[in-house]
């Protein structure tokens, strides 16, 4: 598998991230969906990875954004559904986690559902170090939110 910047552009990724945004809106009301459409991952402060495996297939994608104050935020993380389960989504958060540790991150934030649908996710984030916290940037408290964070520790250099 290969992690490196993704082509917003690229039809596979394109019906990706179609899929992506399609399934939040069915599981959550619009005022609950927090994932970034297509304009959004084209901004400055967004880097976006795909995964793909040694044939060129799409397994997965994924962004980081900076938020200023040594913060960063994951966006975007989502896996093919062929995919599943080899461990893309793991591989994605550790490349994401080192490019915010490159760029000076002191800690990494996330916005995920409350709901059974993100269990999965919620585990993965966990199994990594993340845990709950309250809302961060521009979130407003949701209870079909759950917002967790990650302290990065210091290099040594």
């Amino acid at each position: 598998m290969r992690i490196e910047p993704g082509d917003l552009d690229a039809p596979d990724v394109r019906d990706l991230l179609r899929e992506h945004l399609d399934d939040m809106f069915a599981t959550s009301p619009p005022e609950s969906v927090h994932a970034l459409s297509d304009e959004g991952l084209r901004h400055p402060d967004v880097t976006f990875f795909t995964a793909r495996d040694d044939d060129g297939a799409l397994l997965g994608c994924g962004a980081i954004k900076r938020l200023g104050d040594g913060a960063a935020e994951l966006k975007t993380m989502r896996t093919v559904h062929a995919a599943r389960g080899r461990g893309v989504g793991a591989a994605m958060l550790a490349h994401l986690l080192g490019v915010a540790r490159e760029r000076g991150a002191a800690s990494v934030h996330l916005e995920t559902g409350s709901m059974e649908y993100f269990a999965a996710a919620r585990r993965l984030y966990a199994r990594h170090g993340f845990v709950e916290t309250g809302p961060f940037g521009g979130y407003a408290p949701d209870p079909l939110s759950t917002f967790m964070a990650l302290d990065l520790p210091l290099s040594a250099s």
